[in-house]
């Protein structure tokens, strides 16, 4: 009988062993566990995470544009590594770049002309709602290039003038100031390098640019007598989206004599964003680009950048647009701050 008892006690005893052992996978857990208590490294988040998380795409323009210009400077004085990261976009023009900003995805902020906004109060009835402005840049001016037989705006009714590739703002712009002064003319929108020479010739009467002075063409361009800029008057008409403005000899020496003034007008161009909701991710992201661009206005006014950024005033409004939250806090921070170190 108990040569009997200790045979059963044989036979279930291997069994009664593999209850006894943890599984592989319990100890595999243990040493998880036991490592993660142990472990005194942070997880290193994903560079895809890293560089998507403060990253700002800022709409600039055609690649030959004064705005995608502006849009690389503003970039490279912000640059933060992780912290901010700033992505100048080529865009199919300033005039067109409220679509981008309303539409495209991945942009935040836009460079654009402010007579744009006039347009798209009919397509988009709550654009002023949308959009928030940052910062009055400075204005582009409108400049009327004409041939010698050309003596003033009237000359040029029913005669081909251009106004550049479609998605400038020459070519938003321009056929609408013409238009307010009630100037009908042959519109052509090619490039102006393509216009310039046809002038030269006499197959184009008239050159229309709208950009920051001075335009290297006419600085650089060698041209017959009588090759000129009109005047344009500063009229009631013009007075909601534009600035009385001026090209002068120092501008273009070689086109205006020293000393003389050919009167025109400007239009002002300015940074905007989209008007994020205070609370989410994407205002953050605008509101840290706001704080570094507005304290680094010393850097853009250094050398190496557009001498304009000289003339930056940050308080300057936006006709028609609300200022982004994050711009008026900053503004309004450090006026307390200059009060309180007075």
């Amino acid at each position: 009988m108990q040569s009997s008892f200790r045979q059963q006690l044989l036979s279930v005893a291997p069994a009664l062993l593999l209850l006894l052992q943890p599984t592989a996978m319990d100890a595999q857990a243990k040493a998880a566990r036991t490592k993660t208590a142990f472990s005194t490294k942070p997880a290193v988040p994903a560079p895809k995470t890293t560089m998507n998380a403060w990253t700002v795409g800022l709409a600039g323009g055609l690649l030959e544009g004064a705005p995608i210009r502006l849009a690389a400077e503003i970039a490279r004085v912000v640059d933060d590594g992780d912290n901010l990261h700033v992505v100048p976009v080529v865009t199919r023009g300033a005039a067109e770049n409220v679509n981008s900003l309303l539409y495209l995805r991945g942009i935040d902020a836009a460079i654009i002309n402010a007579d744009v906004l006039d347009e798209y109060k009919r397509q988009v009835p709550d654009v002023q709602h949308r959009l928030a402005y940052v910062l009055n840049l400075f204005p582009s001016e409108l400049h009327v290039f004409v041939r010698p037989e050309i003596q003033s705006l009237n000359d040029l009714v029913g005669k081909k003038v251009n106004f550049n590739n479609q998605g400038t703002a020459a070519a938003y712009s321009g056929p609408l100031i013409f238009s307010r002064l009630g100037l009908d003319v042959e519109q052509t929108f090619i490039p102006h390098q393509v216009a310039l020479e046809q002038m030269r010739k006499g197959d184009m009467s008239a050159v229309v640019f709208i950009t920051s002075k001075p335009v290297e063409a006419f600085v650089r361009g060698r041209w017959d007598p009588g090759f000129k800029f009109l005047p344009v008057p500063y009229e009631s008409k013009l007075e909601d989206y534009y600035l009385p403005a001026s090209l002068d000899s120092s501008d273009y020496p070689n086109l205006i004599h020293e000393g003389a003034r050919v009167d025109t007008v400007a239009v002002p161009t300015a940074l905007v964003a989209f008007n994020w909701s205070t609370s989410s991710q994407r205002y953050q992201r605008v509101a840290r680009f706001v704080d570094h661009l507005f304290s680094s206005i010393d850097k853009l006014q250094g050398p190496g950048f557009d001498p304009k950024w000289k003339s930056i005033n940050l308080g300057a409004t936006v006709p028609g647009l609300a200022r982004f939250p994050a711009a008026q806090n900053w503004l309004d921070n450090h006026a307390r701050s200059m009060q309180v170190s007075q």
